[in-house]
């Protein structure tokens, strides 16, 4: 098969992201009551309805938000999230000492590296002000690599191979820890579940 350079370009990145592949699982101290988990900790959705589950401090109490088990304290680490077929989510990492109370600011000073999807069609990379992405297709599996000594969260188009955003200069301080939202099931629309994937080494 002859490769274009940006087929070529596209196959040296994926294969270094995949090299550093972490196995993440959700923390079901930190789920908001209305989500649902899997058995496995790989998957996440609306539940539709509260959960009897301890009030801790770790547990998002108004936004429906859920955290990874991992604690990223330095290295680079990648994982991917199914997103198929929903019409919203959140996905990025967050300080592990950011509040979790609340009407929260989604955003880098608030320790929140995230991106958005929403209404079906918009993406945003949540900054101040908020930064409005263009894509060309709606991503299906979206990876998410973290550089801890350089301070850079990128995310991408796992099927069609492109980048989506990154936040770079970062500031880190302590752990990070892997956020999920799979938004809200309005009347059986985006009822889906974010699923962490097996990466795959391609």
């Amino acid at each position: 098969m002859s490769w274009t350079k940006t087929q070529t370009c596209r196959y040296l990145m994926q294969k270094q992201l995949v090299k550093n592949t972490l196995h993440i699982f959700l923390d079901p101290m930190t789920a908001h009551p209305f989500l649902a988990l899997s058995d496995d900790g790989k998957e996440v959705r609306d539940g539709g309805k509260k959960q009897i589950v301890p009030s801790t401090p770790k547990r998002f109490d108004m936004f429906g938000s859920v955290l990874g088990i991992n604690r990223l304290t330095s290295g680079k680490s990648y994982w991917e999230v199914e997103v198929s077929n929903k019409t919203g989510w959140d996905l990025g990492v967050t300080r592990g000492d950011a509040n979790r109370k609340g009407k929260l600011s989604i955003n880098p000073d608030s320790g929140y590296w995230v991106t958005v999807h929403y209404e079906g069609e918009q993406y945003t990379a949540m900054k101040e002000p908020p930064v409005l992405l263009s894509l060309k297709e709606k991503p299906q599996k979206v990876g998410v690599f973290v550089d801890y000594e350089e301070g850079l969260v990128s995310f991408y188009n796992v099927t069609a191979q492109s980048h989506i955003y990154s936040f770079t200069k970062c500031s880190f301080s302590g752990e990070i820890v892997p956020y999920f939202s799979p938004h809200l099931n309005q009347n059986g629309q985006n009822s889906n579940p974010l699923v962490i994937s097996t990466v795959k080494n391609q």
